[in-house]
């Protein structure tokens, strides 16, 4: 086994690390918009952009 073996493990490792937290991170984000009663952005519409974030 090589460096560049080392190096191609490595990359497929992180590339499956970043794909698995990306798939999560949607998962969550899409069962919150999905969710009437979580509490909305200040950034949205309806929400006074003055009032407490939803993410704190």
């Amino acid at each position: 086994m090589g460096a560049s073996d080392i190096v191609v493990i490595l990359f497929l490792v992180t590339l499956g690390a970043v794909a698995v937290f990306a798939l999560v991170s949607k998962k969550r984000i899409e069962d919150r918009r999905h969710d009437p009663d979580a509490t909305k952005s200040t950034l949205s519409e309806d929400k006074s952009s003055t009032g407490k974030p939803a993410d704190v």
